[in-house]
């Protein structure tokens, strides 16, 4: 064995042994006991600004950045909005001006009156707040709301609105959201694990250690923040977190199953780890590899959420796979084989396994006829994915979240009463001295409404002039108008004019997100082509693996259009999903790929090609199954989320990873493989394969080992 081989079975054997299991455990204390003051200290230096959520070097981009430069840049803008469909009275109009001398107590600058509506059925204030506090600028939006909504005549309406009012909203979401998935996502692992282990204590073990990797996670991103500039957005960290535990849990799945398949054939429980370890990590690292080496492909992406999200999503994965190779099999050595009571396993004993049985049953029936089986899967496939047709992409406000919460219903009595765009107007960054020839020309332009007096930045150099649209914001007209806009404004002499606001944020980050599709996508197959090439020393199987994928996806796809059309009422899916939903599902789909193939491969050294395909299906059905049923519960967790991209997310992915799981994995590949054969490895060969295969009909020979003994394990 040469020294590096030597140093890595070290290492493997390290958690499984007599003192190695104690000194991890210790290691992991420490670990511990270092990471909770830093966890803590994370959500103090998460941006949540806009600048993190646009796509970077974009026009808009650049002119939310250069916001602080005007006296304004630190204002947060709330727009209070009350409304009476028949009229204002005395006593609305009273309420009105008792607000406002409220308002004034928190706002960040002066509150001036309230503007009445041509029509008379509504007033408007402008309430500044300062937004340097995120947490200050919530607390004050609230406040604004709910005296707005206090003690109203019968029959006022009153929503508050604006960047200060959509701020809150989002907070109030990502705040509930956060604390429902983690419980949801808890409770649904646990049942699963519950489930399929039918031990009283088993299941805590993988949940407590995945809450150690989300521990250590959010530590490591602190220090990396801190120390190397890593930037940490809040909006990606409900997605890691169901990464995190849909995958960690899968890592613990697949470790123990192949340890309690060795507790049956070893007395001693170190030995039967150290082995299990040795055979199962290089699978769960390689597949670690894959899903963390294709997130870090998003950091060629350009929308700030895809940005941060790739290097988030890779601390995630690693630290998942450190915690669950190293602290879940230390634990389990330490605790002794009574945690799987009351079906403990013992060496020597023959069991019946269910799993096998059923497995058996698959394999013979895809045996005997693989070419038809794997042609009418891709069939199947094939027309699900027909179901994507005229898919849509791109949600209007009134959309992205689920219900109507207040900012959006504000933004409609605007929009009833005043020029649509009055809460969120286009915005034209110039050089000072060309500011008057700036507003000219936008007086002009078909579709402004109105267009305020240019504001001058604080070093004087720079003005800032603001033009409210006719339509709403985030309709097609008023993105026909910013058009107009950067026309006319890029051709005023010297100006250097950047057009902003959120129509043209939406603009370009629709833009940016197309080049991340044709930028990060063909990345990310390159990537985990290469992957698979070298784990499996082969060409052929990659390439069949891969189009697999891409199929499942594409499958996963029409299947959910399908259902957000015509069951949950979303007129387009949110323009992230189909990054994310591919990376996710290509990579986590080659998890089980490289899961499968990594055991088959082991058997076909063994047993030859077409015992060996047989038997690794059989040894890994039941595993794979539940680990996939686990991870698409987390995923699926995300629907209850009130974001509408979150949930379109978890939708996707999870019926992605069910159709990879119970149809990609289990029929399609195995039946590739048998009726492409040897050429499967091609150019490479698994060692053993020139053992004679089975004749045709014939069964797979037992392994010389205890009945059941070779189930479940990777």
């Amino acid at each position: 064995m040469s020294r590096p081989h030597r140093w890595a079975d070290r290492l493997l054997k390290l958690p499984g042994g007599r003192k190695g299991k104690w000194l991890t455990l210790i290691t992991w204390l420490i670990i511990v006991v270092a990471s909770v003051p830093l966890a803590g200290q994370l959500s103090e230096i998460e941006k949540d600004e806009l600048t993190i959520e646009l796509p970077r070097g974009a026009e808009s981009t650049d002119v939310a950045g250069l916001a602080d430069r005007f006296a304004d840049g630190k204002i947060s803008l709330g727009i209070v909005v009350y409304v009476r469909d028949s009229g204002l009275t005395a006593e609305d109009k009273a309420k009105v001006a008792s607000d406002i001398k409220e308002f004034a107590s928190f706002a960040a600058g002066e509150v001036g009156p309230a503007r009445p509506s041509d029509d008379g059925k509504a007033l408007t204030a402008f309430v500044p707040l300062d937004k340097e506090d995120s947490t200050a600028l919530a607390d004050n939006a609230e406040k604004v709301r709910d005296r707005a909504t206090a003690d109203r005549p019968d029959g006022l309406e009153a929503k508050l609105t604006g960047p200060a009012g959509n701020s809150l909203d989002a907070a109030d979401a990502r705040e509930s959201t956060g604390r429902a998935l983690t419980l949801i996502t808890v409770l649904v692992v646990a049942a699963l694990l519950l489930i399929t282990y039918r031990s009283a204590i088993l299941w805590l073990l993988p949940l407590l250690t995945v809450g150690v990797a989300f521990l250590t996670t959010q530590a490591v991103s602190y220090l990396l923040a801190k120390g190397f500039g890593l930037t940490v957005g809040g909006g990606n960290e409900i997605v890691v977190t169901a990464l995190l535990f849909g995958v960690g849990t899968d890592y613990a799945m697949l470790l123990l199953a192949r340890y309690r398949e060795e507790l049956r054939v070893h007395e001693d429980r170190h030995e039967a780890m150290q082995t299990a370890v040795r055979r199962a990590v290089p699978a769960i690292a390689a597949s670690a590899a894959t899903v963390s080496i294709g997130l870090l492909c998003l950091t060629q992406a350009d929308v700030g959420f895809n940005y941060t999200l790739g290097p988030a999503g890779a601390i995630a994965i690693i630290c998942g796979l450190a915690a669950m190779t190293t602290l879940f099999p230390a634990v389990l050595v330490i605790l002794g084989r009574w945690v799987f009571w009351p079906n403990v396993p013992r060496a020597g004993v023959a069991v019946k396994n269910a799993n096998h049985r059923l497995w058996d049953r698959v394999g013979g029936r895809i045996s005997r006829r693989p070419r038809l089986v794997w042609i009418g899967s891709a069939l199947v496939l094939t027309v699900l994915a027909l179901g994507s047709l005229g898919l849509k992409t791109g949600l209007d406000d009134e959309h992205l979240i689920v219900g109507k919460p207040g900012s959006i219903a504000g933004q409609e009595l605007l929009a009833d009463h005043y020029p649509a765009g009055q809460s969120r107007p286009a915005e034209v960054i110039s050089k000072a001295g060309a500011a008057p020839a700036v507003a000219a020309v936008l007086k002009g332009i078909d579709g402004i409404a109105e267009v305020a007096p240019p504001e001058k930045s604080t070093d004087g150099t720079l003005a800032s002039t603001r033009a409210v649209l006719k339509d709403s914001p985030d309709s097609a007209a008023a993105a026909r108008t910013v058009d107009r806009i950067r026309t006319a404004v890029h051709a005023v002499p010297g100006a250097d004019a950047q057009v902003g606001g959120p129509t043209a944020m939406a603009q370009e980050k629709t833009e940016a997100q197309a080049h991340d599709r044709k930028v990060v996508i063909p990345l990310v197959l390159a990537v985990v082509f290469l992957i698979l090439v070298v784990l499996l020393r082969a060409l052929v199987a990659p390439l069949l693996l891969m189009a697999t994928v891409v199929l499942s996806y594409f499958a996963a796809l029409g299947i959910s259009w399908q259902l957000f059309q015509h069951v949950l009422g979303f007129p387009a899916v949110d323009i992230q999903v189909m990054l994310i939903g591919f990376l996710f599902l290509v990579a986590l789909g080659v998890d089980y790929n490289i899961f499968l193939i990594h055991r088959i491969r082991e058997e076909v050294g063994h047993r030859g090609h077409r015992a060996g395909v047989l038997s690794g299906l059989t040894s890994t059905g039941g595993v794979i199954t539940s680990a996939g049923a686990v991870l698409a519960a987390t995923f699926a967790a995300l629907t209850t989320a009130p974001q509408v991209a979150f949930i379109e997310i978890g939708i996707v992915v999870a019926i992605g990873v069910l159709i990879d799981t119970f149809l990609v994995r289990s029929v399609l590949v195995p039946a590739l493989a048998l009726d492409v054969g040897r050429t499967f490895w091609w150019p490479g060969r698994p060692v053993g394969t020139d053992t004679a295969p089975p004749a045709a009909g014939e069964q797979p020979t037992p392994a010389a080992v205890p009945a059941g003994s070779r189930g479940g394990g990777v």
